[in-house]
C-alpha cells in the first residue's frame, strides 16, 4: 500500500510506475474516487453531528417545535442511512482499488518488459570448470567429461535412484516428484547448512505456519492479483454437502508468514533491524506456465525454501544496506557450494506491485546451458508495512512504518539442479559438496544404485 499523500502530490509518477510494471490501474480514476469519498465523508459526518445535536435538544423542546424537530430528525435519519450505505460502497471500491496501486521503482531500476531486459551486474565463478575436478577425494571426478557426456539432473537422479518424477506425477499430478534416499538427505543438508549460515549471522529462524489468511496474503502484497498462483483451502464437504469454509491459503514463500509476524504491532527503534529467516514448504500453482520449463525440477508445485525477512527503520540508506546484506548472505551460500552464478538488476516489467528494487541471482545449470533463477532479493520500503500496519516508535517519539525486505537464501529442489549437474563424475556418481558433508554424516559421494528398489 502506498502513501496516499504522496500519490496526491505526484500522480503522474504512480501512473508511470504502473505502466512500467505492466499493472492495469487508472490513477486518475482512483483520485476521482478518492475525492468523491472525502466529500461524501464530510457530508456524512456533518449529518451525524446535526442528528446528535438535535437528539440532545429534543427532550428540552415542547409543542410544535418539538414535533417539527422530531419530523426533521426522522427525515435526516433516512437521508443519513442512504448516505452511509453509499459511503460504504464507495469506501469498499476505494479500498480495493488502493490495493492495486504500485510503488514507484527506484531510479536505477532498468526499464523493460520481461526478464530478457534484466541488467547483468556481475558474474562469479567459471562455468567451464566443474567443482568435482577440484576435489582429490572424489575418485574419477570429472575426468574426461565433456559437454556431450554430461548428464542432466533428471538422468542423474533417476540412475542414482534419488529422484522419482513418474511416481510423483502418479500420486500428485504434473510438476510433482519424489526425492528419496540420498536425494532427500542432500536437500535437507542444503537447507540446514543455509539455516546455520544465517543463524551464525544473527538471524532468528522460524518454522512458520504453512497456511495464511487473506489479510496476510494481502499484507505481503500477493493479493489481490496473485490469487491464481495460490492454493486455496476452500469449502469442506461431508457426504456432498458443504459444512465449512476456510479462509486459508497455502503459502508460496515463508515471507508471507514471517513478514506478517508483527502485524498490527508498534516496535521500538532500538529493536530494529529485525533479522528473521523462515524454513518452510512452499506451494505454487504455476498458473499461466503451461508448457514452460516442464522438464525436471525447475518449475514445480511444491518446494522448500529458506527465506530471509528484514524489518528496519524507515530510511532509504538503511534499506540499501540491508538489501546488500541479504544479497551477500545468499551469495556466500553459493560460493560455499562453489557454484557459478550471476547477479541481475530486475527490470520494471518483472517487478511486483510493491517492490522498489529487486535483484535476482541466477545459478549456472549445464543442462540448460544457461543461468537459471534461484534467488530473488527485494526491497519494499514501507509498502508491505502499511498493509500489515507494522510501525515503530522513533527515538523522538514519532511513529513510522518500518521498511521490509526479503531474500531467498536457498530454494530446493531447484538448487539441486546445479549441484547434481556440476558435481557429477564420469562414473555416474555425484560428489557431495564439501560444506554439506557434515549434514550427511560425512558422506563424500552419492553413488549409482546397484539394484532395483
Amino acid at each position: 500500500m502506498i502513501d496516499l499523500t504522496d500519490l496526491r502530490k505526484r500522480p503522474s509518477a504512480y501512473q508511470e510506475a504502473a505502466k512500467k510494471k505492466r499493472i492495469a490501474v487508472d490513477v486518475k480514476a482512483f483520485l476521482k474516487l478518492d475525492d468523491e469519498r472525502r466529500k461524501f465523508l464530510v457530508s456524512v459526518e456533518e449529518m451525524r453531528a446535526t442528528k446528535n445535536k438535535v437528539s440532545k435538544d429534543v427532550p428540552t423542546m415542547k409543542g410544535d417545535a418539538k414535533a417539527k424537530a422530531i419530523a426533521e430528525m426522522k427525515q435526516l435519519s433516512t437521508t443519513l442511512k442512504a448516505s452511509e450505505e453509499k459511503l460504504a460502497a464507495i469506501e469498499q471500491e476505494w479500498s480495493m482499488m488502493q490495493l492495486l496501486l504500485p510503488s514507484v521503482p527506484l531510479p536505477n531500476v532498468p526499464v523493460g518488459k520481461d526478464d530478457t531486459e534484466n541488467r547483468e551486474v556481475r558474474k562469479v565463478g567459471d562455468v567451464t570448470v566443474h567443482p568435482s575436478t577440484l576435489r582429490s577425494d572424489s575418485g574419477q571426478a570429472g575426468l574426461g567429461m565433456t559437454p556431450s557426456t554430461l548428464k542432466d539432473h533428471v538422468t542423474l537422479g533417476t540412475e542414482l535412484d534419488i529422484i522419482d518424477i513418474p511416481r510423483g506425477v502418479k500420486v500428485a499430478g504434473a510438476r510433482s516428484y519424489f526425492l528419496k534416499g540420498d536425494g532427500a538427505r542432500l536437500e535437507l543438508a542444503v537447507l540446514l547448512f543455509t539455516l546455520d549460515h544465517l543463524v551464525k549471522k544473527g538471524y532468528t529462524p522460524f518454522l512458520p505456519p504453512l497456511l495464511a489468511n487473506w489479510e496476510a496474503m494481502m499484507g505481503t502484497s500477493y493479493f489481490p492479483g496473485g490469487e491464481e498462483q495460490a492454493y486455496a483451502v476452500g469449502v469442506q464437504h461431508r457426504r456432498g454437502e458443504p459444512i465449512e469454509s476456510d479462509d486459508a491459503y497455502l503459502i508460496g514463500t515463508s515471507e508471507v508468514s514471517v513478514a506478517s509476524y508483527h502485524k498490527d504491532e508498534v516496535l521500538s527503534e532500538e529493536e530494529l533491524p529485525k533479522r528473521y529467516c523462515g524454513l518452510s514448504n512452499c506451494f505454487r500453482r504455476e498458473a499461466g506456465t503451461y508448457g514452460k520449463d516442464t522438464h525436471g525440477l525447475y518449475r514445480i508445485h511444491q518446494f522448500q525454501k529458506v527465506e530471509q525477512v528484514v524489518l528496519c527503520v524507515n530510511d532509504p540508506e538503511v534499506s540499501a544496506q540491508m538489501h546488500k546484506e541479504l544479497l551477500t548472505n545468499a551469495e556466500e551460500v553459493l560460493q560455499a557450494l562453489k557454484l557459478p552464478y550471476r547477479i541481475v538488476d530486475v527490470c520494471t516489467g518483472e517487478m511486483g506491485r510493491g517492490q522498489v528494487f529487486k535483484n535476482d541471482i541466477e545459478t549456472w545449470m549445464p543442462s540448460r546451458n544457461a543461468y537459471g533463477e534461484t534467488h530473488s532479493c527485494s526491497t519494499f520500503y514501507d509498502f508491505q508495512a502499511r498493509r500489515l500496519n507494522i510501525k515503530y516508535t522513533t527515538k523522538n517519539g514519532e511513529k513510522k512504518f518500518v521498511h521490509t525486505l526479503n531474500n531467498t537464501c536457498i530454494a530446493s529442489p531447484r538448487i539441486l539442479i546445479p549441484i547434481l549437474e556440476m558435481y557429477q563424475n564420469e562414473d555416474g556418481s555425484v560428489t557431495v559438496p564439501e560444506v554439506l558433508r557434515p549434514y550427511m554424516s560425512g558422506q563424500a559421494v552419492i553413488k549409482r544404485r546397484t539394484q532395483s528398489p
